[in-house]
């Protein structure tokens, strides 16, 4: 790739280094010149920028990231489209984040330019939630340089997704003379919280005198019940492995894996198997038994200790060996980290979420115009190659990652759902769809489930626009960094659709008459991001008889 500070006259296919003004545009670094560009720049009496050129063999940053996240992409994750040299990666579910960091450090000490950056290994992540970013430096690498990272991650993922199995816990408590009181109500109700957490459930309850021969007939009175997991909380706190809870997970047959573990708090976890027989030899297979966790003191309370770790594995159907408890000492001082949520409570606003997650895009899809210019037929019921046109739009937009999919009706309101039958969509009426297409807007708008952070609105006589189309002006949508709208561009026009975040909703709730929110554009343009699109389907609609003749 190629720096130069090179004439106006001779840009016009090179990358801007720095974002320029021109004119009323705002060409943003990153972007690719295009002859309407230069002609802009020069109006603005500009006559040099400084670009890059790519040289034979360059592979541009998007391309590059997209090629290595799908290389480092493993089950139960999804990427987004990429946008100026990022892709990211998300959980599809609720559940364990499983690491390669080796392969991962091996990635990032391939060259300055290609890194990947992750949650920590093991991390309990929720369903949205990214868990990896991928990000070129430069605007393009060589080629040679991605085929070597590419070739270092093989037919491996680097990242993947354990997903929480939905387990089922048996909970055992010893008692001391006195009998259960208020703590014990605590400790189920805790414990039960614990297990939604994972996406399991608590099922029986049960105590036992704080002797080993009733702690053991207890033990197997609740695995005749059947359960996936037991948990035991003594009355007094494990000292050692011949104590009385673990002895009792002897007695009735079962074996102790691991006792202590470096975490604090935690310290005191027991670890223990029972059912399970080791065949022989170091890499044989394991016929599987019941997992036993002997509860720290601290499972008691909610705050984040090392029993949560040890429980997000099992929930997710992870083996959790002896090793694997002693490598858990790195990060393992939790005692400084009071207030450090579960996943469940960040996700439900009682604290700030330690990762970001995907921007909720959802989509509005205008199907509800008269198709004035068609001589009284409604565009949207014609077909382009044997499929109704609003069919295929819908399609479109269905296979994009925006949810959920609202389609207005208006016109043909039955005859449209019926073209509609069987995509996974939500339907919403505007009976006054006469008025104009500002209604239609305001009745999408008003369907919105109120906890999305954006909406795409896509006009149902556009069909050439693709699923990758829209995914990539959603992967463009960002916040934090003042991308709050998005537009399709091509050779310095914009098109359809656009993205616009829930903080224009209200304003544009407030239109009215025959027209769409595309005249707040010029409001906000240093809010405005373009997204160069190829080809020009952003700006084909089907509003004629001849322009469908044209197809």
């Amino acid at each position: 790739m190629i720096y130069d500070d090179m004439p106006v006259t001779e840009a016009e296919g090179a990358i801007l280094a720095h974002s320029q003004q021109a004119g009323t545009r705002r060409l943003k670094k990153g972007h690719t010149l295009t002859a309407t560009d230069v002609d802009a720049l020069k109006d603005a009496g500009i006559d040099r920028v400084s670009a890059f050129r790519l040289e034979p063999g360059d592979v541009p940053e998007d391309e590059a990231a997209d090629r290595l996240a799908q290389a480092c992409l493993g089950p139960g994750l999804r990427k987004s489209a990429a946008f100026t040299g990022r892709c990211n990666l998300f959980a599809e579910a609720d559940g364990v984040l499983m690491l390669n960091p080796e392969r991962i450090d091996a990635l990032n000490l391939t060259d300055e330019a290609l890194t990947i950056a992750t949650l920590e290994p093991f991390a309990a992540v929720r369903e949205g939630q990214m868990v990896a970013t991928i990000k070129i430096i430069p605007f393009a690498v060589p080629a040679t340089l991605l085929d070597k990272a590419l070739s270092g991650i093989a037919n491996e993922p680097l990242v993947q997704l354990a997903p929480y199995q939905g387990i089922k816990a048996a909970l055992i408590e010893t008692t001391i003379p006195g009998g259960r009181n208020e703590a014990s109500e605590k400790l189920v109700r805790i414990t039960g919280d614990r297990m939604t957490e994972i996406g399991g459930t608590l099922g029986a309850t049960g105590e036992a005198a704080h002797e080993v021969e009733d702690l053991a007939a207890e033990i197997k009175s609740q695995l005749s019940l059947g359960c996936d997991l037991l948990l035991i909380a003594g009355a007094s706190a494990t000292t050692d492995r011949r104590d009385v809870v673990p002895a009792a997970i002897v007695e009735a047959g079962g074996e102790i894996d691991h006792f202590g573990m470096p975490v604090d708090p935690g310290n005191l976890l027991l670890l223990a198997r029972i059912g399970e027989t080791p065949a022989s030899g170091a890499k044989a297979p394991l016929r599987r038994g019941v997992p036993v966790i002997g509860l720290p003191g601290c499972a008691r309370s909610p705050k984040l200790n090392g029993f949560d770790w040890v429980l997000q594995r099992i929930g997710a159907g992870l083996r959790v060996t002896p090793e694997d408890v002693m490598r858990m000492g790195t990060g393992g001082l939790l005692k400084e980290i009071g207030s450090r949520p579960l996943p469940r409570r960040q996700a439900t606003g009682d604290a700030k979420p330690v990762a970001p997650r995907a921007p909720k895009i959802a989509a509005i899809l205008l199907a509800a115009g008269t198709s004035s210019r068609m001589g009284g037929r409604n565009k949207l019921l014609e077909e382009i190659d044997g499929v109704p046109m609003i069919k295929r739009t819908a399609e479109a937009v269905t296979a994009s990652s925006a949810r959920p999919v609202l389609v207005v009706t208006g016109r043909d309101q039955v005859d449209i759902e019926a073209a509609l039958s069987g995509l996974n969509l939500d339907l919403t009426h505007n009976p006054a769809f006469e008025d104009g297409m500002a209604g239609s807007l305001k009745t999408g708008l008003a369907a919105l489930p109120p906890a999305v952070d954006g909406a795409i609105i896509c006009l149902g006589d556009m069909p050439l626009v693709t699923p990758a189309d829209i995914d990539k002006l959603i992967a463009a949508f960002d916040e934090e960094e003042g991308r709050t709208i998005i537009v399709p561009a091509h050779d310095g026009k914009w098109g359809n659709p656009v993205v616009w975040s829930h903080v224009y909703f209200d304003e544009m709730a407030r239109i009215e008459g025959d027209k769409g929110a595309r005249g707040l554009l010029h409001s906000y343009a240093d809010k405005i991001c373009e997204v160069e699109m190829e080809g020009d389907r952003i700006f084909r609609d089907f509003d004629t008889p001849e322009a469908f003749k044209a197809t």
